[in-house]
């Protein structure tokens, strides 16, 4: 009769702290605001970054079809981006060759003779003219050479300063920052070790299993 009260207080402090107990699914609420912050931050932090994108054409001389011409803009879409061209440009630019090479891309279409020759840099401004310096350099080049090729380049549309940064985007930073924390805390859900379960009746953890009752641990003995 005395262990009765004791057992039943025990019950109750070991219920009472399952019941305050932090949940098994903590890491995945703390890992998403984590990596919200993280993304937040990144996105208010990070150096804004301005695109700017002129276009030339390949235009076919007399003698020449559209296909030679479709066929050479590829070629001087990827020589766009040569040393040459960039040593040229550098002046224009006001970028050294070596850091021009790093602020500048292009693109090319199959099915479309055009170039688009893309700046970036930290100012609206300087974007501009890197894009509009490497397309002068690429038309002067190109065009000295048309006799041979049969092709000239003609400066379609110069780049102009954006008025809005294309990087980073503070929501998009934000989103992906989240979704990663809380890939992360799905991840560590999966690989924590489960808790044991808990018997009140002993007292004790009990295993996971289904544990057999004294009673047919009896009948298992007469059996035996």
């Amino acid at each position: 009769m005395t262990d009765a009260p004791k057992e039943e207080l025990d019950t109750r402090r070991i219920f009472r702290r399952r019941r305050f107990a932090t949940p098994v699914w903590w890491p995945l609420p703390v890992c998403a605001l984590v990596g919200l912050a993280g993304g937040t931050a990144y996105g208010v932090l990070a150096p804004r970054a301005y695109d700017a994108t002129s276009y030339v054409v390949a235009v076919p001389e007399t003698g020449s079809d559209a296909a030679t011409a479709l066929g050479f803009a590829q070629a001087y879409g990827r020589i766009s981006t040569s040393t040459a061209t960039l040593a040229y440009a550098q002046t224009a630019a006001g970028v050294p060759a070596r850091t021009l090479g790093r602020h500048v891309r292009t693109e090319t279409s199959p099915e479309s003779p055009m170039i688009g020759i893309t700046g970036t840099a930290t100012r609206p401004g300087k974007a501009a003219d890197i894009a509009n310096a490497v397309a002068d350099a690429l038309t002067l080049s190109g065009n000295g050479a048309a006799r041979n090729t049969g092709v000239r380049l003609v400066l379609f549309s110069q780049a102009v300063a954006p008025s809005t940064a294309a990087s980073p985007s503070r929501p998009l930073a934000a989103a992906v920052g989240g979704c990663a924390g809380g890939l992360v805390g799905a991840l560590a859900l999966l690989v924590r070790p489960r808790r044991k379960q808990w018997s009140p009746a002993s007292n004790v953890p009990a295993p996971a299993g289904n544990v057999p009752a004294p009673a047919e641990l009896a009948q298992v003995k007469e059996h035996v």
